[in-house]
């Protein structure tokens, strides 16, 4: 990567770099009980990044994990992953470069870094949710380097991820998908295959979308009952046991029934994805006016400081609306 994360991948730990030297010189790649099967360089060791690398680990793939983030290193290191010192010298020798990164600009400054420092033949899977456009451009990039790019998004959150139960959408050449299907597999029990482009980066927004309008149904509904003297936890109890007690609504329901909003995904980071989604639909031409609403409302959860709790905390700003304070 270049500038400022080139300078922390290249540079950290460099009193161990000298297990690892550049230009295709043995690298220290490590594996588990059986035959590897890929050698895995795995950028992005956050909340979800970390045990999908470790998954892999734990599959038998020679995987080696890097993050600019100190701390996600340390992390990395508590949960038995083999760290690269260097990423210039592990892209080297990587069959695989498998990334987790938080926007466009990084997954831009991948690109960027792969096209100098990869090597032809590479595949690159990019699990992040970022737009349509620069997903596309991404993957120009790096095919100008002979590295093919396999769209990788996963819906889940990271409970989901830590249990290897996360859905897995792949996207781009059909061949490369079936090659690193085994890869995939690691992650969760179903994979799809869903086209040759930007078709999965898609689906994940039409996914998200779904999962945040819930929550902004829900706020509007818990309220309306709640208004009008109906118990918080007897709604909770209804509203599981009924038509409307979708996979998601059971799963935020283990915590809102407690009014607790500790993240899984916070307020911040949907509507970063909020703004992938509005975007998607302007390019595309659908309108999209529920959800340019509820982004308004996100907006309203971060002015009245719950940018850092979960992506329900909306309800909470309908509570407010409500002339009523949320516990």
């Amino acid at each position: 990567m270049p500038g400022r994360a080139l300078a922390a991948l290249s540079s950290r730990r460099a009193d161990e770099a000298a297990s690892c030297t550049p230009a295709r010189a043995k690298c220290r790649w490590f594996q588990r009980g059986k035959a590897v099967t890929f050698k895995i360089l795995f950028l992005g060791i956050g909340k979800i990044g970390l045990p999908m690398a470790r998954h892999l680990h734990s599959a038998g793939h020679a995987v080696l994990a890097y993050d600019i983030d100190p701390a996600r290193m340390r992390l990395g290191e508590d949960a038995g992953l083999h760290l690269a010192p260097s990423a210039d010298a592990a892209v080297q020798q990587a069959d695989v470069v498998v990334s987790s990164l938080p926007h466009d600009a990084a997954l831009l400054e991948l690109a960027s870094w792969l096209r100098s420092k990869g090597h032809a033949g590479q595949a690159w899977v990019d699990t992040s949710t970022v737009s349509l456009a620069g997903s596309a451009h991404a993957a120009q990039e790096v095919a100008q380097a002979g590295i093919e790019h396999l769209r990788v998004t996963i819906s889940g959150n990271n409970h989901m991820a830590e249990a290897a139960q996360v859905t897995v959408l792949a996207s781009g050449a059909q061949d490369l998908y079936q090659r690193l299907k085994p890869i995939l597999q690691c992650w969760g029990p179903a994979q799809f295959y869903l086209g040759p482009a930007e078709q999965s980066r898609l689906m994940k927004l039409v996914l998200n979308l779904m999962v945040v309008q819930t929550s902004a149904m829900l706020g509007e509904a818990l309220n309306l009952g709640q208004r009008g003297g109906l118990a918080w936890q007897s709604m909770w109890e209804v509203i599981g046991a009924s038509a409307v007690g979708s996979p998601i609504v059971k799963a935020k329901a283990v915590q809102l029934k407690a009014h607790d909003y500790t993240p899984t995904f916070t307020v911040h980071q949907m509507m970063k994805d909020v703004g992938l989604m509005l975007q998607a639909g302007a390019d595309l031409h659908v309108a999209l006016p529920q959800l340019a609403l509820t982004q308004q409302q996100m907006q309203q959860a971060i002015a009245q400081g719950d940018g850092e709790l979960d992506y329900a905390a909306i309800i909470r700003v309908m509570t407010r609306a409500c002339g009523q304070t949320p516990p």
